[in-house]
């Protein structure tokens, strides 16, 4: 009897580590990286599969879009486009609108539309919102809205640039690029760019850096635990820090650029845009979370740039599914020593 139960519990145990497995390994090739390239041309946005395959267009428009975001559920990705021919009220030039497509590049909307320019939107982890950066009123403002487009309120209000949001995963705060008076003096830019967080309604700024160098599109850590960002250093360069700011280190290190940095939804390893090996055409890279194992992407004839991260290994019905299947194998093997004992 003993050895009926032995071997009853060791098949069991297979089939189950299995069923893990083959979800794992579904869940895994279910994670994709959104990005914008221009090898067809104009800028369109693509997705490719985390490890580089399955690269495909989703937009197709003359006109160019760029810097994709996710929905939290994957179903969705925003960006912002020149498309509608819109004329900047200022500047003259055509203008870019924040719009939304459905993951396989159908169903486009215009959630913008003004006369400045608004761009680099990022989507809450409630999904519930959108933070864009917008020049419609003189200088770069971070903004938020509904995700149908409604709703539109200003979040900052500072007489220089603020810009690049990132949300954090908890939702209540944003962490963004500002110029700010008492700043460094760039010679070519003015004030220098820093890392700043706000809460998710605008109040408590706070900086967070304060360096010689300009520091842009800022990314929070699925964690919560750290921000990665890219800083002009003989070049550009991707550099992490703690989410109060502290710890601050660099993850690369060439005489070229790297920019565009975007977390794995595990945290472990960071996507990001050089222009190393094809200057000045970038590619995609990717690397861990502390700068090792740089690996290439991407190889088109032209630029590929803001990558986004989107991976659904840590949703929550996956994560349910693989803790009710281990739940149910405790539970076997609570009940296999009580079948015993009535066979």
């Amino acid at each position: 009897m003993q050895r009926k139960y032995s071997l009853a519990h060791s098949f069991l145990a297979v089939v189950v580590a299995l069923n893990l497995t083959l979800l794992i390994v579904c869940l895994d090739a279910q994670a994709q990286i959104a990005f914008t390239s221009r090898r067809d041309g104009n800028s369109e946005i693509y997705v490719m599969d985390a490890d580089g395959g399955s690269q495909r267009r989703l937009t197709n428009n003359r006109h160019d879009s760029w810097a994709p975001s996710w929905s939290p559920g994957g179903k969705r990705i925003i960006f912002f486009s020149n498309r509608e021919g819109h004329v900047h009220a200022k500047h003259g030039w055509a203008t870019s609108e924040i719009y939304v497509i459905d993951a396989d590049g159908g169903n486009p909307q215009n959630l913008t539309n003004d006369p400045a320019d608004d761009g680099f939107p990022s989507w809450s982890p409630d999904g519930k919102r959108i933070a864009f950066a917008s020049d419609r009123d003189e200088n770069w403002e971070i903004y938020v809205m509904e995700v149908n487009g409604g709703n539109q309120r200003r979040l900052t209000n500072n007489r220089h640039d603020d810009d690049y949001p990132s949300w954090s995963p908890d939702g209540k705060h944003i962490v963004f690029s500002a110029r700010r008076d008492g700043h460094f003096r760039n010679d070519l830019l003015g004030l220098t760019y820093e890392i700043y967080v706000m809460d998710a309604d605008g109040g408590n700024q706070q900086r967070l850096t304060e360096n010689r160098g300009n520091e842009w599109f800022p990314s929070w850590s699925p964690d919560g635990k750290r921000i990665v960002f890219t800083m002009s250093d003989n070049g550009t360069e991707i550099y992490v820090m703690d989410a109060d700011g502290g710890n601050q280190q660099r993850l690369t290190n060439n005489q070229r650029n790297d920019r565009w940095p975007s977390w794995s939804p595990d945290s472990k390893r960071i996507v990001f845009a050089s222009d190393r090996d094809r200057s000045p055409d970038f590619d995609i890279y990717v690397m861990d979370a502390d700068g090792g194992n740089q690996q290439r992407l991407t190889n088109s004839r032209r630029n590929d740039a803001h990558p986004a991260w989107f991976g659904s290994t840590f949703a929550v019905t996956p994560a349910g599914k693989i803790l009710t299947m281990w739940g149910w194998l405790k539970q076997v093997n609570r009940q296999l020593p009580l079948l015993r004992e009535q066979r």
